[in-house]
């Protein structure tokens, strides 16, 4: 019997265990894969619909194969240094109910 093993590193970038996430779908358009082919939408990555920022991915969405579900965290506080990228003074502005440590 053959088992692989993967480990996964998911950073928490939470600052409080008090959140609101909502389902919206993740689109796979402009990801681009890792080394193993997956693509990956990252934890804390800002979600925008219509242009405009409404949230972060509350958690690392596989959408290799397509658009996925996932969690888009509207309201909480989060550790920005944390975060796999840096969020715009302009993407901030629109998401009023997110507060950055």
């Amino acid at each position: 019997m053959y088992v692989k093993n993967e480990s996964v590193k998911e950073i928490n970038f939470l600052a409080s265990a008090k959140c609101q996430n909502f389902t919206y779908q993740v689109d796979d358009t402009g990801i681009e894969a890792d080394e193993k082919g997956k693509k990956i939408v990252r934890a804390g990555t800002v979600y925008k619909k219509d242009g405009k920022a409404i949230g972060l991915v509350f958690a690392d969405v596989d959408v290799t194969n397509g658009p996925q579900p996932a969690a888009v965290m509207v309201e909480g506080y989060v550790l920005e240094a944390r975060l796999p990228e840096e969020v715009s003074a302009e993407d901030k502005a629109t998401m009023p109910e997110i507060k950055f440590r």
